[in-house]
């Protein structure tokens, strides 16, 4: 289940380009939408917006105080500076505790793959993330990805293979790619060869004669 987070925020008059005056003074805009409310414009400090947005991400619940209202959402969008990375804007859903929701779980790497830990092949991530379908309360803020199984070249994890509860559903088909191991680069191998027998360096010192001849 996530963990739920609370923050308190001011309402907001100041709306368009007027809203840079906000920033200058610490404050972040921000709204609450949803398909059964009215928006709700806000105004929230910096600070603990930015460490409650680090520790919530997309998946947790947050109560947002305003007006003497709790408002139970989740982040959806948020618009960064794209040079410093400051928070710009925030999007919040507004959830409904009794209707399904869906999001996008990160998935989480966990222990070592004998194949990759032996140099027998290479790990490649083919998903960062699936999207879930939940209620707001059983709402899982990451999928774990134990890549110990992973012993050989060609094995590999799909949607498929994952375990959690049956309150959550993954939307993403079966048979999508999460890991999987790969052989290492046939010409990496070859140059290694090389450089280990010395073969590549009397080439090169004969092709530099030949070319000191023809001079």
């Amino acid at each position: 289940m996530a963990e739920n987070f609370t923050i308190d925020a001011q309402p907001r008059t100041v709306i368009g380009k007027k809203v840079s005056r906000l920033r200058r003074e610490g404050l972040v805009p921000a709204v609450i939408y949803g398909a059964h409310v009215d928006p709700v414009h806000l105004q929230i400090p910096y600070r603990p917006l930015q460490v409650m947005l680090m520790k919530a991400g997309g998946t947790h619940l947050i109560e947002i105080g305003v007006d003497g209202q709790s408002h139970t959402v989740l982040a959806r969008q948020v618009q960064r500076d794209i040079l410093r990375g400051d928070i710009l804007h925030v999007d919040f859903l507004a959830v409904d505790m009794n209707q399904k929701i869906s999001t996008q779980v990160p998935i989480h790497i966990v222990g070592e793959s004998p194949a990759v830990e032996t140099r027998v092949g290479n790990l490649t991530h083919a998903l960062s993330s699936v999207t879930v379908e939940a209620l707001p309360r059983d709402l899982i803020f990451e999928i774990q990805v134990d890549i110990s199984v992973l012993k050989e070249v060609g094995d590999s994890i799909h949607v498929r293979d994952l375990n959690f509860s049956d309150k959550v559903t993954i939307l993403n088909n079966d048979d999508e790619l999460i890991v999987h191991v790969t052989a290492l680069p046939q010409v990496v191998e070859e140059v290694e060869t090389l450089q280990e027998t010395g073969a590549a360096e009397p080439e090169l010192v004969r092709r530099e004669r030949e070319d000191e001849d023809e001079e």
